[in-house]
């Protein structure tokens, strides 16, 4: 007599029953996790709401290089490329470092020159972050801030909006 043939006279029609669903039982979710590779990493979110005042370092054509510090969620230092692409748009690098952590976005705005000041109004995303926001991502945000030309190119920015990392 054949193994098979043994084996299915050992095994009643209710104990083939539960064999066969077992074997297509669903496995659980430490089982899911293990055959198909390491668990996703969980994302958190995070609400911006950053201030920079920042100064001049250079000025090259139509960019302004600036340096300061921000202050509001992520506190640290700050650096903007600001360049005026038009006379009423202006396009943005921003990058912002704390405590060994970074991220950087680039932004697009609106421009309106006043006799002393200008404006700036537009958006803004974050693409690459290091340290604990590495993973960041994040865009739509609020992208908006004042240049006092009286005060050597001076620039406030604000940054505002929800990013995942």
């Amino acid at each position: 007599m054949s193994a098979a043939r043994r084996l299915r006279k050992l095994l009643t029609p209710a104990a083939l029953s539960v064999v066969a669903l077992l074997a297509l039982a669903p496995l659980s979710a430490g089982e899911r996790a293990s055959s198909t590779g390491p668990p996703a990493r969980a994302s958190r979110t995070i609400s911006l709401n950053e201030t920079g005042h920042l100064h001049l370092t250079s000025k090259h054509n139509f960019t302004l290089n600036e340096q300061g510090t921000a202050t509001g969620t992520v506190a640290g230092t700050i650096y903007v490329h600001l360049t005026a692409v038009s006379s009423t748009r202006v396009t943005a690098e921003v990058n912002i470092y704390s405590h060994g952590a970074s991220f950087s976005g680039s932004g697009n705005a609106s421009y309106h020159r006043g006799s002393t000041t200008a404006s700036f109004a537009g958006s803004m995303s974050i693409n690459r972050g290091t340290g604990s926001y590495a993973h960041v991502h994040g865009s739509g945000l609020s992208f908006s801030g004042t240049i006092a030309e009286s005060s050597h190119d001076a620039i406030t920015v604000h940054v505002s909006g929800r990013v995942s990392a």
